[in-house]
């Protein structure tokens, strides 16, 4: 085990540092692409990648009822979830966009009550009233606030996407492994896109080669490199230590916000990001006694 800690705190900063540049890389690209089309080419950016994978591992093919499965899970986590995320930041500054997504664990576990029977105890339920005080703070800094159709509550929808999609995908990754779950999970939301990726490519000519840069490095890096380097952290650490990493997603992408775009967070984004993530903190701390599975769980978000 030893030996192989120095390549499981690399991957746990690529996992970091990829996942967090989405954020203001996503403003940079929405400066020339609309919402929809940035998505579209981005995945399908990432979607060769995905299908050079296949072609060399060639995992088994899934079942009707598992294709069928795995093509909702490209609709909700991948197009549903880029398309609201995407629109959001339009309006809402990448630091607070990181902070309101990275609380789709709470929503992960109120829909695993809901939908499959888990535990949520009264740590659970005051954790998710913390962090919903935390989006909260930080939507009153944002135009809108968290108005029907406001930036921020599309950041919130993005992040109920990312709910349904990990409770969706969670039978799954059992049959089939994370890093063939989230190959399909990615084409099959490359293909949800595809209707908008025509639109994309006539944009083309006209982007400056800043933003066609920023497209490619969103499929490559957020979408490809940084779940492959999560399921090997995953691996290493097991998931509630590796979990622990990804509170540095917020804080990274705001830290990586300031210098490429020139976003300063003001007071109630800082505290409210705080609140926020205290709140993920303390609802992620519910169950660390129980057994750890066999097998670590999907990622926690796709487009981070």
């Amino acid at each position: 085990m030893s030996s192989r800690a120095p390549r499981a705190y690399v991957a746990v900063a690529v996992t970091i540092l990829s996942w967090a540049s989405a954020f203001p890389a996503i403003r940079l690209a929405l400066r020339e692409l609309q919402p929809v089309p940035l998505a579209a080419a981005r995945f399908a950016v990432a979607a060769l990648l995905v299908l050079a994978w296949l072609a060399w591992r060639r995992p088994a093919r899934p079942a009707l009822p598992d294709l069928l499965r795995f093509a909702l899970c490209g609709l909700i986590g991948i197009a549903a979830y880029n398309i609201l995320l995407n629109t959001g930041q339009r309006s809402v500054a990448a630091g607070a966009a990181s902070f309101i997504v990275n609380t789709a664990p709470i929503l992960t576990a109120l829909l695993a009550r809901l939908v499959l029977g888990e535990r949520f105890g009264a740590r659970g339920w005051a954790g998710t009233l913390v962090s919903f005080a935390g989006i909260a703070l930080i939507a009153s800094a944002q135009p809108g606030g968290l108005a029907f159709g406001a930036g921020a509550s599309l950041e919130l929808g993005s992040a109920l996407c990312m709910a349904c999609y990990v409770v969706l995908q969670k039978p799954l990754v059992a049959r089939h492994g994370a890093l063939a779950c989230t190959a399909w999970t990615l084409l099959a939301g490359a293909l949800w896109l595809s209707p908008w990726l025509p639109e994309a490519i006539g944009e083309m000519p006209g982007l400056g080669a800043t933003t066609i840069a920023t497209v490619i490095g969103l499929g490559v890096l957020p979408a490809a490199i940084g779940y492959a380097t999560w399921t090997y952290a995953l691996g290493h650490f097991g998931a509630a230590r590796a979990t622990n990493f990804l509170y540095l997603v917020p804080p990274v992408a705001t830290a990586i916000a300031l210098p490429l775009l020139g976003e300063l967070p003001g007071p109630p984004t800082l505290l409210g990001g705080a609140v926020a993530i205290a709140g993920v903190v303390l609802v992620n701390a519910r169950g660390r006694r129980a057994p750890a599975s066999a097998e670590p769980p999907a990622p926690r978000r796709v487009a981070s």
